[in-house]
């Protein structure tokens, strides 16, 4: 049995920032990673995939990106390269191709069963992601095994589909991105299309990230939402992250000739159901640009900047798209599930799971003594889940676990 203060789960930016911030209050610890160092950088991404942040926006505790390109957009093996190089800086003490199997409380603190031995510790930061688990909607066990049906963790590059035509589900960053290379590479692809935030990548002379980041809005804390939940359940930006600094949204695909249909709703064997509310969807995006896009022209005017031209953005409302369509017949081979992620932990032997089955916490802390979460989607602010934001919950939460730390040992003397 080994032992330590605190056991970190997950080697990726957010466990690499706890690292940090936890090394600088002189708290001991280990990361415990099930494969290697930035593991999802490297095994769950298409080949062409850049960050949707410029470069200057890559920040972690103690180191941030110092390339010739801070306004470029890192590869996934420039990413992977710059977690490691951040782990060397650190002295991250990561013990790698490692499986946690279980988490339990003791008396004390918490036993971790893993496939090289056990850990105690006293406290434990479960910092496996947002992104876990491909979230494939129910609709799916219904169509027919004749159509391949995928996530974007096991795609790279159009090279490894079949030929034919390929339904692309979700038009997020991702979603978008993935229809656009698809159809570059000769493929018919209809994209379906749920609820999504549209942004262009440039604004006034500088990237959208840097007027949201100017504004506030990334860092805005979730006291200050209405309603979390909805906050919560936004989808990822509409961006694309190129060496040109290019937009992509829903009017571009349009025009280079993907086909667009509503949010998928119901399959039967190679039949699929949409529903009619692109109009809706695009509406609803429509609204939301201009409210962001407003919020930036009135900064660009206290701060004297709006002599910038801020170029032309047209409207984009969309309709009468169909509504339902026979897969083979339109020559569908392949559907590609962009419908975002859910998280997973069955290694987690503790009571503190919601009716959703995610982990019950008030800003990374949990009601469970000693149990702390890192990296999820709006868990202090909007950029909780960007590699650019955890650093911040990252410092918030060693400050917690450090009282926390130093109570439970007063009381154990």
């Amino acid at each position: 049995m080994q032992r330590t203060d605190v056991a970190i789960i997950g080697a990726g930016q957010a466990g690499l920032a706890m690292s940090r911030c936890l090394s600088e209050r002189g708290i001991y610890h280990v990361i415990l990673e099930r494969g290697r160092i930035a593991e999802r950088w490297r095994s769950e991404r298409w080949d062409s995939l850049r960050l949707l942040t410029p470069n200057w926006m890559t920040r972690l505790p103690g180191g941030g990106y110092r390339g010739a390109d801070p306004d470029g957009f890192m590869t996934m093996a420039e990413t992977v390269g710059f977690l490691e190089d951040y782990a060397c800086s650190i002295t991250a003490p990561v013990e790698d191709s490692l499986e946690v199997l279980s988490v339990e409380k003791i008396e004390g603190g918490f036993r971790l069963l893993t496939d090289r031995g056990q850990w105690s510790v006293r406290a434990v930061v479960v910092a496996t992601g947002n992104s876990d688990r491909p979230r494939i909607p129910s609709i799916a066990k219904h169509i027919s095994s004749r159509i391949r049906q995928i996530v974007p963790r096991d795609y790279r590059n159009p090279r490894q589909l079949v030929q034919g035509g390929v339904l692309v589900a979700g038009a997020s960053a991702t979603g978008i991105q993935l229809a656009e290379e698809i159809h570059r590479s000769g493929r018919p692809v209809t994209l379906s299309v749920g609820s999504h935030t549209r942004l262009p990548r440039l604004y006034r002379g500088h990237d959208i990230l840097w007027w949201l980041d100017r504004l506030g809005a990334l860092v805005k804390p979730v006291a200050e939402v209405s309603d979390l939940a909805a906050a919560r359940r936004q989808p990822s930006l509409q961006l694309i992250g190129t060496p040109e600094r290019r937009s992509l949204d829903l009017a571009g695909l349009q025009e280079q000739g993907v086909r667009l249909v509503g949010r998928a709703i119901a399959a039967c064997d190679t039949r699929i159901r949409f529903n009619g509310d692109l109009a809706d969807t695009t509406a609803a995006a429509e609204r939301t640009l201009r409210r962001v896009l407003a919020n930036i022209d009135r900064a660009a005017v206290a701060e004297g900047r709006d002599s910038i031209d801020p170029g032309s953005i047209p409207s984009l409302i969309l309709s009468a798209e169909p509504t339902e369509i026979d897969l083979i017949d339109e020559g569908i081979e392949t559907i590609i599930w962009a419908t975002g992620y859910r998280r997973e932990y069955p290694w987690l032997k503790l009571d503190v799971f919601d009716t959703r089955g995610e982990i019950l916490n008030d800003g990374g802390i949990c009601s469970y003594p000693g149990l702390y979460v890192l990296g999820l989607n709006f868990m202090r602010h909007r950029s909780s889940s960007f590699l650019d934001g955890v650093g911040r919950d990252a410092e918030a939460l060693a400050a917690h676990m450090a009282m926390f730390l130093d109570a439970s040992r007063r009381a154990a003397a």
